[in-house]
């Protein structure tokens, strides 16, 4: 019961969080608080090639709507409730969302 109000709690935290697509014009998306993958990041479920893409796509799709997180700003349980749910709000597909998702989860589940 616990572990299902947690994850309600946090799926409701990623939707308001997230749901105004607004980026303040006096804000920055500073790409370089970003890890840059290497292949000391690589996983049975992410190699190199993913993780940069992942990256690519994070930077140049949610960078422009709003501020970008540090991936370690949240667990890859988190950010696994997070991108479903910004999902539907870009024009990404389903194969660029889960190189996204591969990318702020450092090829973590």
């Amino acid at each position: 019961m616990r572990s299902i109000k947690i994850k309600c709690v946090l799926c409701m935290f990623g939707i308001v969080f997230f749901m105004s697509c607004k980026k303040d014009n006096n804000s920055s998306s500073n790409t370089s608080d970003l890890y840059i993958p290497s292949a000391a990041d690589v996983t049975p479920i992410a190699t190199l090639a993913e993780l940069q893409q992942g990256r690519d796509l994070y930077i140049n799709n949610c960078g422009s709507c709003h501020s970008l997180h540090s991936p370690d700003s949240y667990t890859p349980a988190s950010w696994n409730t997070i991108m479903p749910n910004m999902g539907p709000k870009t024009n990404l597909n389903y194969n660029q969302l889960t190189l996204v998702t591969k990318y702020v989860c450092r090829g973590k589940q």
